[in-house]
């Protein structure tokens, strides 16, 4: 049961979410999307996949996603959380810092995307959190100055602290069931454009189908075959931005072995069809 949520502003350029949950929650939505996400655990413990592998977010971390990277929150040792989630994209980016920018992103850059601020850091950040949601909850006179300087300084201020903390970088779990999982996952993203079947994934990881299948949905919140797809419709969102192929051919390319089936992944997951948004992201 989510006990209180508010947000502000627009995906499109800066937004920033609050929710407080006391019931099980795992995100339904399998996605990645074109803009940078700062996510703020306030309370609680969660369980966070990014990329090729899985990080125990506890009160305090922060993840942060870049651009066009599948990442997925499911629950942690206990189902009570509050959480805050910042959007930006490079529009919002440029204007607000300038020449500052690339700095601003050091935090996307690092290895490891889960960063626990040392405890005099994590004060500050903590404060400037609070402010602008007390800001955007009360919504006061002139409140809407608030939330760029806010989010600003919060990416100055880790990115200042990565600069004097090489170390402050969680790593992923690291257990057997894990690593054999993550394995898996690695090698989807560089295969997704080949023919893949969970049985022969299986038996290349010496591992039955039945165990895969479940172990992959416990360890990163997927189906093995939904992932897949989602990392197959990423890079044709890719290419139908960056490139003039045509689009049957981007779908072959991509591991689609049916034009028909392409089409109508890409519009679940997208809620466009690729001819749409091949216009959309050149517009």
């Amino acid at each position: 049961m989510t006990i209180e949520a508010f947000s502000y502003g627009s995906t499109n350029r800066l937004y920033v979410e609050y929710v407080k949950r006391s019931d099980p929650y795992a995100m339904t939505l399998d996605h990645f999307h074109s803009y940078y996400e700062v996510y703020y655990l306030i309370s609680g413990s969660r369980v966070y996949f990014v990329k090729d592998r899985t990080y125990r977010v506890e009160q305090g971390d922060l993840v942060f996603i870049d651009k066009s990277v599948v990442h997925k929150t499911l629950q942690g040792a206990a189902p009570e959380h509050e959480r805050m989630v910042v959007h930006f994209t490079d529009a919002w980016l440029n204007e607000q810092a300038g020449s500052d920018a690339a700095l601003l992103l050091e935090p996307f850059r690092q290895e490891s995307p889960v960063i626990r601020l040392p405890r005099s850091d994590l004060r500050s950040v903590d404060a400037v959190v609070r402010r602008l949601l007390g800001e955007i909850r009360l919504k006061p006179p002139g409140y809407g100055l608030v939330p760029s300087g806010a989010v600003t300084e919060l990416l100055l201020s880790t990115a200042r602290c990565l600069q004097e903390n090489a170390h402050i970088g969680l790593d992923g779990d690291t257990s057997p069931k894990h690593a054999k999982i993550f394995e898996v996952v690695r090698y989807l993203n560089e295969h997704y454009d080949e023919t893949v079947k969970l049985g022969e994934i299986a038996s290349r990881f010496y591992i039955s189908p039945y165990h895969l299948s479940r172990a992959f949905r416990e360890v990163t919140g997927f189906t093995f075959s939904d992932y897949l797809q989602l990392t197959r419709v990423k890079e044709a969102q890719r290419q139908l931005m960056e490139t003039d192929l045509p689009i049957a051919e981007i779908a072959v390319s991509c591991g689609f072995d049916n034009f028909s089936h392409f089409g109508k992944t890409f519009k679940k997951i997208t809620r466009q069809s690729p001819r749409d948004y091949r216009k959309g992201a050149r517009f």
